[in-house]
């Protein structure tokens, strides 16, 4: 008898889940609020990066970001509210800024980003997917000597601790390695293993695939709970989800996961349990490619800036602003995309801009994503609070729900990802 599985969440999680349940025998049905991959999927850079193994919090972090709150420039900012979800975030997050809690957070995300990028080469090579998949890796470009020094340090760390690193460029052998950048610059650090894709065309693309496959994606599907009734298991569960309601009916299903990125602490109360995520705002700027345009994607560490090229379009994206739900678009942000990518390339933008666009990161207090069972309801299953790489665990958190579905070991350890930890 075949199972039946509803995905509430029509992102690059929720279809990562769907394709794998999809694969594994399940009849899917995808339910999004608004349209298939509409949300933070949309206008991110678009990174499957490996090298991006460290967490947030970290040694000296605290530091770092206070400072940056008092700089009318800065890419980071709170705004300023009596918000007990945020404090409490914010306390959680400078508990673990420390040497020992970075590491332990680094080996489970150095597991989910390799298996990803394995599995994005399979997808690609296996399913017919259009997303501008590349794989010239990532470069960080330096304007300074001490921020060369500094990425040493951390290129070090990387190496001794996860025993992956960058290759080094110093001075003009930078701007050789990509043309694009301008001369002068201090050198840059580039990680040769990560790769990248178009994200608005991967989520077309796998409506597509999805729907050929027999997934059902029923769109401006708001999801408004659950019906439930006993557990007939001795899982300790209290209830079972027997349909998930929505604003235009209710869907049954054997099993349910939620993977509703940044608003998944808006639906605590049918989860039976807090979702520590925060709505971590970033902002994107679509373009024409430049005549003179990169071939490797490039972040400017010393500007929080990173730039995206594609054969059929160019991207700026960056900034993190807690500010709640708060759907306004910051002209001055837009601006400090264009600033801060004007110090290293000759041609930082291009005419003409396509979109300027911003989303919501689910950001968790230690970089973890919360991949986990929930606790009162034994068939629903939580996969939500990938930060900013969304895209890049995508596919590895994909197979870790159809494995926890299917009741089979999990390929990477979840218990660094439980809603336990919290």
């Amino acid at each position: 008898m075949i199972q039946r599985a509803v995905v509430i969440g029509g992102g690059v999680i929720g279809a990562a889940s769907a394709h794998y349940l999809n694969k594994s025998g399940w009849d899917v049905t995808i339910l999004e609020r608004k349209g298939f991959g509409s949300g933070a999927a949309h206008g991110n850079c678009g990174y499957v990066c490996p090298s991006h193994i460290l967490p947030l919090p970290g040694p000296g972090v605290i530091k770092k970001t206070v400072k940056a709150m008092f700089s009318p420039n800065s890419p980071f900012s709170i705004k300023p509210r009596f918000d007990l979800s945020l404090w409490s975030f914010l306390f959680q997050f400078a508990r673990r800024c420390n040497q020992k809690d970075m590491l332990a957070a680094g080996v489970t995300l150095q597991k989910m980003l390799n298996s990803s990028r394995d599995l994005y080469d399979e997808l690609f090579a296996n399913e017919p997917l259009q997303a501008e998949w590349q794989t010239s890796g990532i470069l960080y470009p330096f304007l300074h000597q001490p921020g060369m020094e500094h990425f040493a340090e951390t290129n070090q760390l990387l190496r001794t601790h996860f025993h992956h690193g960058a290759d080094r460029y110093d001075g003009d052998e930078v701007s050789k390695l990509e043309p694009a950048l301008k001369s002068g610059l201090a050198g840059g650090w580039h990680f040769p293993g990560d790769a990248h894709l178009r994200p608005d065309k991967l989520m077309s693309s796998w409506k597509t695939l999805l729907e050929s496959r027999g997934v059902s994606i029923r769109e401006q599907h708001e999801f408004l709970g659950f019906t439930s009734g006993p557990s007939s298991q001795p899982t300790g569960k209290n209830q079972k989800a027997l349909r998930a309601k929505t604003s235009q009916g209710e869907i049954e299903a054997d099993a349910f996961v939620v993977a509703t990125g940044a608003w998944t602490p808006l639906l605590n109360q049918h989860l039976g349990c807090k979702i520590p995520i925060q709505p971590g705002k970033g902002y994107s700027m679509t373009m024409a490619r430049p005549t003179r345009c990169p071939t490797i994607p490039l972040i400017f560490e010393e500007h929080r800036v990173a730039v995206t090229p594609w054969p059929s379009g160019y991207r700026l994206g960056s900034i993190m602003e807690f500010a709640g739900y708060d759907e306004s678009i910051n002209p001055q942000r837009m601006e400090m995309l264009r600033a801060g990518a004007s110090h290293y390339l000759y041609e930082p933008t291009a005419d003409p801009v396509v979109e300027q666009w911003f989303g919501w990161r689910p950001m968790t207090p230690d970089s973890l994503p919360i991949i986990d069972r929930s606790p009162a309801i034994e068939n629903v299953f939580i996969a939500a609070g990938h930060n900013m790489i969304g895209v890049s665990m995508a596919t590895a958190t994909g197979k870790l729900v159809a494995e926890m579905l299917n009741g089979q070991p999990t390929h990477i350890p979840i218990e660094p990802m439980s809603i336990k930890r919290f």
